[in-house]
This record gives structure tokens, C-alpha cells and sequence, in this order.
């Protein structure tokens, strides 16, 4: 199982610092991977995030990936670019890649349906994160969730790892990993614990560790 934790410094009392030492303490009790989405700061400031986060989880293998900017990640020296539905195509961005011999440079994308995700397996995704499976604790949603049923059809129908978003907990992760998850991605679930190193060894607890080296 693979963790993936989206930033969310807004939603941290501490702010930046807060979610910087958050980050750290996710990685060093095992989360594998990170993602800066900090939509409103500015390039400058996006990027100056982006490396004190990189040089906190360094210590314990995790990769961070920054959300939708690849100047951004490349400027930062992060290990991947998570992309949105409305992002640039998953193949320019990995044309990109190819060009500049950056083999192991990870891009993620989010997706909603089947559709979705056999389009970013097929233009080159490394992973794509799916969901909302339930309905999630960081925001509303326009209609239902896709609940289990769907997102363990995707899991069978592409051959890239699957992560699971929306409304994941610690009462429902088996569920997901035996829909066929690779991993959990969570923005919400980081925020409403105390002890972001408890909430990770829970997570972890009884389930087979990824490691940290990524793809499979």
C-alpha cells in the first residue's frame, strides 16, 4: 500500500510551517508520496514550498509531485507533476520528459470515470488517482460518489497503479485495497487528526508497505 498525501496549507492552523512539519511526520512514519497543491500561491512562492518539502522527506525516500505546474517541479527539482483533468495532455507533458532524459520523472492524474482513466493510461500516466469513491471530507461534490463498485471496475480495466480519493479513512482502507487500490490519496483525512504519525502507522498497520521506489 502506498500513501499519498495532498498539502493543503489553508487547511492547517499553523499554516506553510505547520503543513511543512506535517508532511515530515507523514514521511518518516512511511507515507511514499507527496503532493504540493497550493493553488493560490505564486510561482515563486509554489516552488520555494516545494523545496523545503523535498529536503524534509529526502531522509525517508518519499516523492513529492507538485499539482498542474511543470515549470514548477522542474524549477524545484520535485519528482513528478500531478495532473487535473484540464491540465496540458498527459502526452506533451511526457514528450517533455523524454526529451530532457528524465526517466523516472512521475506524472499522476486525477480522474473521475473508466473513460478517464484508460485515456491516461494510454497517453503515458505513471498513476492516476480516482475518485471521489465516497464522499470526501475536504469538500462538496456535484452528485453521488462513484462508491466501491465502480472504482474497482477501473482497477481491473487499466494496468497502472490505482489510488483511491475521497472519503478514504481508517474504517474503510481494506475495503479500497480489496477493490484493488495501489494506494489511498487524501487531503481531508491528514487534516482531521492530531497525530499525523499515528494516523499513518493505523493506515499502514496489517497492510503490505510499497516501497518507496515507484512505479512497481
Amino acid at each position: 500500500m502506498w500513501l499519498y498525501l495532498i498539502s493543503n496549507r489553508l487547511g492547517n492552523p499553523r499554516g506553510w510551517p505547520g503543513e511543512v512539519e506535517k508532511i515530515t511526520q507523514a514521511s518518516a512514519a512511511g507515507c511514499q508520496l507527496i503532493q504540493i497543491r497550493e493553488r493560490d500561491l505564486s510561482a515563486r512562492l509554489l516552488c520555494q514550498m516545494t523545496k523545503e518539502a523535498i529536503e524534509a522527506v529526502r531522509p525517508f525516500g518519499a516523492r513529492v509531485l507538485v499539482n498542474d505546474r511543470l515549470d514548477v517541479a522542474l524549477a524545484g527539482g520535485a519528482d513528478g507533476v500531478h495532473l487535473r483533468t484540464t491540465s496540458i495532455p498527459v502526452d506533451a507533458l511526457r514528450q517533455v520528459r523524454d526529451q530532457r532524459g528524465l526517466g523516472s520523472f512521475l506524472i499522476g492524474v486525477s480522474t473521475h470515470n473508466l473513460v478517464e482513466a484508460q485515456l491516461a493510461e494510454q497517453s503515458g500516466a505513471t498513476f492516476i488517482v480516482t475518485g471521489p469513491v465516497f464522499s470526501p471530507n475536504s469538500k462538496t461534490i456535484d452528485g453521488p460518489p462513484m462508491g466501491l463498485d465502480r472504482f474497482e471496475e477501473i482497477c481491473q480495466r487499466v494496468s497502472l497503479p490505482v489510488f483511491a480519493l475521497g472519503g478514504v479513512g481508517k474504517e474503510n482502507c481494506r475495503e479500497v485495497m480489496a477493490a484493488g487500490a495501489a494506494g489511498v490519496a487524501a487531503i481531508g483525512l491528514f487534516q482531521v487528526t492530531q497525530s499525523v504519525s499515528a494516523l499513518v502507522s493505523e493506515l499502514l498497520d496489517g497492510l503490505p508497505i510499497r516501497s518507496s521506489s515507484f512505479p512497481l
